[in-house]
């Protein structure tokens, strides 16, 4: 199975067609995140599909934060530090 093939494509925000990546996944506290792509090649990330509610999001933050403004589903930090909370 190539790359192209573990694609759905999906319809994103302003009707553009996305596609979502069900093979490259974040954990989120609800469901996954996953990758989203402009072209079926992955050679331009539009940004995440969230596995919960099935919505796209394209914030993720510096530490690696992401969060869905529809159902709040969210992913933590890659890195951080308690003594910041």
């Amino acid at each position: 199975m190539t790359k192209t093939e573990r694609l759905t494509p999906r319809e994103g925000p302003d009707d553009e067609t996305l596609y979502v990546a069900r093979d490259e996944a974040e954990s989120g506290s609800k469901a996954p995140f996953f990758a989203a792509f402009v072209d079926p090649e992955r050679e331009r990330r539009w940004g995440y599909f969230c596995g919960n509610c099935q919505t796209f999001t394209h914030a993720m933050d510096s530490m690696g934060r992401l969060r869905c403004d529809d159902c709040e589903n969210f992913k933590r930090p890659d890195e951080w530090d308690a003594a910041h909370e």
